[in-house]
């Protein structure tokens, strides 16, 4: 399998990939106002890369339950600076975590080849149209609700058909302006209107999604979230690295093809544990 974005073929081989979360907002959940400048930044990513990252994710709008919008001049402003200044001095592909058309090209503009929109283009579908003309990757994430309403959607029957249906109309989206297959990837929204258990079983039965969508990229991204920590008797945000890794494992072993997390040595060491015990079936 492989996914093309703007600047290259990403081949996955025989191995996920792993996808480093930097966050230049001041209101993430995890990390909001670490990264100030674009020298922290650009430390943060030297870290990230050397510690296994396959794919930087830079997000300029945190999307925390209770978070509110940003002005696309503000996200511009937090994410463009930061992506230029690494596109110039690492070769990774650079994604921009974004819902705006705008951000997004001008993101492309600067280094960003990939596109991942957890809206999976409901909230600005001309970012199709931002991606089939500039051939950048997309990610398209399940989501349900505006905004504000994401993580406080009523509870479904059927997580799985519902993932699915919202999948399909995605890609039928995507392909509508012009997207081409390879270059799309799918995430199901771990934590965005999804209950625990229905996370839990998201993670549990994710191989039959990929059945359902082969060929595309499966992209998982469970790091630190709040159902780690229901089941770990409430713990805090830095009291989830383990839960974080078990559960991107699981995702993988169920034929995940990328995680996005905030552990990226733990997380890498994990992808390459389970490439070594996949060689032996």
């Amino acid at each position: 399998m492989y996914w093309r974005t703007s600047r290259r073929t990403i081949d996955f081989g025989s191995r996920a990939l792993v996808m480093a979360v930097l966050n230049v907002t001041p209101d993430s959940f995890s990390d909001g106002g670490l990264l100030v400048t674009v020298d922290d930044a650009l430390r943060q990513a030297e870290k990230f890369i050397a510690e296994g990252g396959d794919i930087l994710d830079i997000g300029g709008e945190s999307t925390r339950p209770g978070s509110s919008r940003v002005p696309i001049e503000e996200e511009a402003r937090r994410v463009l600076p930061v992506i230029e200044a690494i596109a110039k001095r690492f070769d990774i592909p650079i994604s921009v975590d974004t819902t705006k058309s705008e951000v997004a090209t001008r993101a492309i503009a600067v280094g960003a080849e990939i596109i991942n929109d957890i809206s999976g283009l409901r909230f600005d579908e001309k970012i199709a149209e931002v991606a089939a003309a500039t051939r950048a990757g997309l990610v398209l994430m399940h989501s349900r609700g505006d905004f504000e309403e994401m993580h406080t959607q009523p509870e479904v029957s059927d997580i799985l058909r519902v993932v699915g249906d919202g999948f399909r109309a995605s890609v039928a989206k995507a392909k509508s302006f012009g997207v081409a297959d390879e270059c799309i990837a799918l995430d199901v929204g771990i934590g965005f209107g999804k209950t625990r258990d229905q996370n839990l079983e998201l993670l549990a039965k994710l191989d039959r999604l990929t059945a359902e969508f082969p060929g595309k990229p499966i992209l998982i991204g469970t790091s630190r979230k709040s159902f780690i920590a229901k089941l770990l008797n409430d713990a805090p945000i830095d009291g989830r690295l383990a839960g974080s890794v078990a559960t991107a494992a699981v995702a993988i072993w169920n034929g995940a093809n990328i995680i996005r997390v905030h552990d990226v040595k733990e997380s890498a060491d994990a992808v390459n544990i389970i490439r070594s015990l996949r060689d032996q079936l």
